[in-house]
Formats: C-alpha cells, structure tokens, sequence
C-alpha cells in the first residue's frame, strides 16, 4: 500500500505576493516564516537578484493540514479555463437555501477581497448549489 504524500498547489500568476495574500484571506492560511537569517521577507526579497525579486510566494495551513499554496511568476497571462482548481467548501452539511445563503454571503466576503462571481449553479434536485469565482487574477474556483 502507498504511503500518502504531502503537497503543494501551485499557481502560475503575475503578482506571487498579491495572489499569496488574497488566498491566506479565503482560506485562513497564513504566510510562513522568512528565511533564518531574515527578519522578514522583504529583506529576502531584497537579497534576491533584481530579476528574481518578487518571483514566487508562499502560504500555509497554520493547524499544518492543508496543502502549501506556492505562487510563481510566469511572463504570459491567464488564456483559458483551468484543468485544476480548489473548492472552497463553504457549505460543507447544508442543504437548500440555508446552503445558497451561506455561499452567497461567502461569495460577498470574497468579492470585497477582489474576487469576482463567475456564475451561481442554484440546487436542480440532483446537484447542490454552488458558486464558481475568479480571484484576483481571474483562475476560477469554487464555493460548495
């Protein structure tokens, strides 16, 4: 039997620290620790090569049970729908409208942060309701 494996979710995006931070605020994930030797990441950042500066960004799970989020930089812009995305489960055990509610009211918290509503799938007696989103950088998501 396979041993699980830890893993990261990485993003491609144009600003790492911008997306890194509006996803620590969805998910309640923080940012880690620099570097030893850095008091902060600025400082890091600022050891990097002028190139590299600003290039990449991480958040973590602070309980240590979600994946790490990585944010890299990347030169081309988002083109077409993802192939992968994250649930954000917001409605985990409700039902109806007590669940359409409750990811509505999330997708207002969210929107405030700078993301968009993409479109609603109100509940059809064979599916759930749920709420496809854009971050800030336009990489679709879902609240179920």
């Amino acid at each position: 039997m396979a041993s699980v494996k830890k893993f990261q979710v990485t993003f491609d995006c144009a600003d790492p620290e911008r997306v890194a931070r509006f996803w620590c605020e969805v998910l309640g994930y923080v940012v880690p620790p620099p570097p030893e030797g850095f008091a902060d990441w600025d400082a890091f950042n600022s050891s990097l090569p002028a190139e590299l500066q600003g290039s990449a960004f991480a958040c973590v799970d602070p309980a240590g049970e979600g994946p790490r989020l990585f944010f890299q930089r990347v030169p081309e812009g988002k083109v077409v729908k993802n192939r992968v995305h994250l649930d954000v489960r917001a409605g985990t055990g409700l039902v109806g409208d007590e669940r359409l509610a409750t990811l509505r009211a999330e997708a207002e918290r969210l929107v405030a942060l700078g993301a968009t509503v993409f479109q609603e799938q109100v509940a059809d007696g064979f599916n759930e309701s749920c709420i496809t989103m854009l971050d800030i950088e336009g990489n679709e998501f879902c609240l179920d």
